[in-house]
Order: structure tokens, then C-alpha cells, then sequence
């Protein structure tokens, strides 16, 4: 079940229209999907179908070609985030998505996936962060709102206090 809902999420995450194409810097919407370079489409695709390996391998690969452009490489840096975020790795999904951002902070969707990777390591305050940057950016992504009750349900969980003994 847990498996599913990542791999929705993931998929979600990566999900989006090219609309800043008409050279619209803020906010960045766009998935790396077609352009001059069919290794990063190859790959998002991969990794929107839920075959995070390949995807990962894919997009490597397109990054690697070179001749892309800084939306393009960081969208696909936010790509790779997700992707390794969905896998369970998320210390390798954080260096993603913090390239991208290093290289467009207006992409709500590398901080909505670096929250994601937080959420998984327990780090709420920090998942909390960027994902009021990408809710500044992009307030009625369905993204945002996901993983923003995600965090508020793991601050509702009972927690349990230990009396020292000595």
C-alpha cells in the first residue's frame, strides 16, 4: 500500500504542463518532457510509470549529453529527486533537488520534492520550509497540499515521554 502511494506521489511530483515555455521565469511548472533531448523525456517518463531505476539511468544519461538548458537541467535534477525520493533514498534525492534549486529557485517542484525527502527522513521542520516555498510559488498544486497533511498527520502521532531513572 505505502509502495502505491509513493509511487502516486512520485508520479505526481514529476507531473505538469511546459508552461513557462513562452519564457515566463516564475513560477516554474515545467517537467522535463521533450526538447532537444529524448533522454530526459525517456526518463521522465520512466520515472512517471514508476520504473525509478530506468528513469534514474535515462535522465543521467540526458544530463550527461550536455546542450541543455538551466531550466531544463535543473527540472531534470528535480526528476531525478523524485525519483530517489520514491525509492527510499532520500539523503540522494535532497542533493538533487537542492542542485536545482542552485540553479532555478523559482521550481516549486524541487522544493515540493526536497519537502518530500525530508517528510521521509522525520525532518517536518525542515520539510515544512520548502514546502511553504513551493506553496509560495505554486499555492494550488495538488503536490503541496499532499505532503502538507502528510507532515500535519506525523505531528498528530502520539509520542511518548520517558521518565530518567537513576
Amino acid at each position: 500500500m505505502r509502495r502505491a502511494i509513493l509511487s502516486g506521489l512520485a508520479a505526481c511530483l514529476i507531473a505538469g504542463h511546459l508552461s513557462a515555455q513562452l519564457g515566463e521565469p516564475n513560477p516554474d511548472n515545467r517537467t522535463v518532457l521533450g526538447g532537444g533531448n529524448d533522454l530526459l523525456a525517456a526518463g521522465a517518463n520512466a520515472i512517471r510509470a514508476g520504473v525509478y531505476d530506468e528513469g534514474i539511468r535515462l535522465t543521467s544519461l540526458g544530463l550527461e549529453r550536455g546542450g541543455n538548458t538551466d531550466y531544463d537541467r535543473a527540472a531534470a535534477l528535480s526528476n531525478l529527486c523524485a525519483a530517489y525520493a520514491a525509492k527510499g533514498m532520500p539523503d540522494t534525492a535532497i542533493k538533487h533537488c537542492t542542485e536545482a534549486l542552485a540553479i532555478n529557485n523559482r521550481n516549486w517542484r524541487a522544493f515540493s520534492n526536497r519537502s518530500y525527502a525530508y517528510w521521509l527522513k522525520g525532518m517536518y521542520s525542515e520539510a515544512t520550509f520548502d514546502l511553504d516555498a513551493a506553496a509560495a510559488i505554486s499555492p494550488k498544486a495538488r503536490q503541496v497540499q499532499q505532503i502538507r497533511a502528510m507532515i500535519n498527520e506525523a505531528g498528530l502521532r502520539p509520542r511518548i515521554t520517558m521518565e530518567e531513572h537513576q
